[in-house]
């Protein structure tokens, strides 16, 4: 990106009313995604964990708390 954060805050508090409520729903859709890309991520990496033999998992939760613990 060319121009700062500060050239694109005060480029921001330029903008129309509207043009500031749609910029709005943009970066929050763009963070949805963000978060939804770490959790699919999160879930990938735990599979093959889980494949490797290196996630337990346990309806337990006195083994939960031991996994937790050390």
């Amino acid at each position: 990106m060319s121009a700062t954060f500060a050239t694109l805050v005060e480029n921001v508090r330029d903008c129309s009313t509207e043009e500031k409520i749609e910029l709005k729903s943009v970066l929050e859709r763009a963070l949805i995604e963000e978060r939804r890309r770490g959790i699919k991520e999160n879930g990938r990496r735990s599979l093959e964990e889980l494949k490797r033999g290196k996630l337990k998992c346990s309806r337990s939760i006195g083994e939960l708390k031991k996994s937790l613990i050390g």
